[in-house]
This record gives structure tokens, sequence and C-alpha cells, in this order.
């Protein structure tokens, strides 16, 4: 382009006229194109254009680009509420399942019932492959009775598990630790880790979940739920076996 475009007068602004160059169609089209959002900062320009009907040659129809653009910005729009509505549905199915979880481990008639509950019923409901508890008893053996579902931790496994002063971690796209989950650490290849202080007379321990999903559990998703349960664990563990805050 060598469309010439009449220069302002360089009178009454503030500047010699050897400062001003010559404001040409191909000077405007540069600035434009180093100021893509000039026409969003200045919508009041579009209702004073005249963009072309058609396109010709290597001529844009300006009109069309405008239009493609909502329609892209549109779907933009449409696909992220689509994933919140998405995301909100699922969040409001895992608190129902931590609730139900919660729940049964209230309801539990004994601690032994509790414990059953806890390492092989809540996998059920919280739509995972393992449940575990894993307790620094050191060379203290695990009740055959609980052997199953209570795993026997040395001392300081859980800081060196979670992370010292961490009380939550979530890890996606693991292998198992057989030392949490037993056989089916071969199941497992995400998982979640919370801190379980049941009392201070208790060693502590810590709930695991498991899952056979890579993204089941990955570090940035919403860990309050999960708190929830430990903390219900943790108060009823006291209640049954009469300890200590």
């Amino acid at each position: 382009m060598t469309d010439k475009v009449p220069a302002k007068s360089a009178k009454g602004s503030g500047r010699p006229p050897g400062d001003l160059k010559e404001l040409t169609a191909d000077r405007i089209v540069d600035y434009l194109k180093r100021h893509p959002d000039f026409l969003v900062d200045n919508p009041g320009l579009l209702e004073i254009l005249t963009p072309p009907r058609r396109s010709a040659g290597n001529v844009v129809d300006f009109q069309h680009a405008m239009v493609q653009r909502l329609k892209t910005e549109n779907e933009k729009l449409q696909a992220a509420q689509d994933y919140l509505v998405t995301t909100a549905r699922a969040n409001q199915s895992i608190q129902s399942r931590v609730h139900d979880s919660v729940l049964s481990i209230l309801r539990a008639p004994s601690f032994e019932s509790m414990i059953h509950t806890v390492t092989g019923d809540l996998a059920i409901q919280l739509d995972v492959d393992a449940v575990t508890i894993g307790v620094e008893a050191g060379d203290v053996p695990i009740p055959k009775a609980y052997a199953a579902g209570i795993r026997a931790l040395p001392e300081g496994a859980v800081d060196s598990m979670l992370g010292r002063g961490r009380d939550v971690l979530l890890t996606g796209n693991i292998n198992g630790d057989p030392r949490l989950f037993g056989a089916a650490a071969g199941l497992v290849r995400s998982q979640a880790l919370t801190r379980l202080r049941a009392s201070t007379q208790a060693p502590v321990g810590l709930l695991a979940l498991g899952s056979r999903k890579p993204d089941g559990f990955v570090a940035g998703q919403g860990t309050e739920l999960l708190g929830f349960l430990a903390r219900a664990l943790e108060i009823m563990i006291r209640q049954w076996l009469h300890l200590p805050g």
C-alpha cells in the first residue's frame, strides 16, 4: 500500500515539524500489527469503519474475521462452562461418597468392625482399589485380626512418606508401595496419604487410599474431604481404645 493519509498539522502540537513522520496506510497497518488489541481498547471505531464484504486476494473480510473470532471465543467459553459443570458434579459425588464413608465408620458396632469397614468397605464406597491403615508399630506385631488392613511401619516412616510437617500427600503415576498396600500394591498407580494422630499416647499412622487410575489422585486436587475422613477416623479410634486426646 502507498496511499497516503494526510498528516496532522504540526501547529499546536508542541513539536517542530521535523519531528513528525509522514502518516501512510503502511504505517497504520504496521501499527495495528504491533497492537492487535487496538480495536478491543477502542471499540467505538468499529461503528465508523467500513469492513469489506468479501475476500479478494490478500484482503481479509474484516466482518467475517470478527464473527469467526467471536465464534471461537464463544466455543472456549462453552467448553469452560462444561468443564465447571462436570467438575462440580464430580465434587458433589466425591463429597457424598466421603460422607457415606464417615457414617459407616460411625455406625461400626466395635473397634474390629470399624477397622474392617475402613480397610474393606471404604474401597467400594470411595471407588478406589485399596484402603489401608499404616501404623508406626515398630517391632510390635499387628494383631492377626487386623493384619489384612493395618500395615506395620518402622518409626519415622510416616514423615518419610508424607514429608515432615505435611499431613496430606496426593501422587499420581506411581507404582504402589508394598509397605502400604501389601498384595494390592501391583494395582496401585496413584495414591492419597493422610496423617493419623489418634492420640498423644498412640503411635502416629496414616490412612492410605490407592487407585489403579494413574490420575486418580494427583497434586493440586482438593484435600479437605480426605482430611475430614481422617479426622473422623482419629476420633473413633480414640473413643474405641479409650485414649486421651
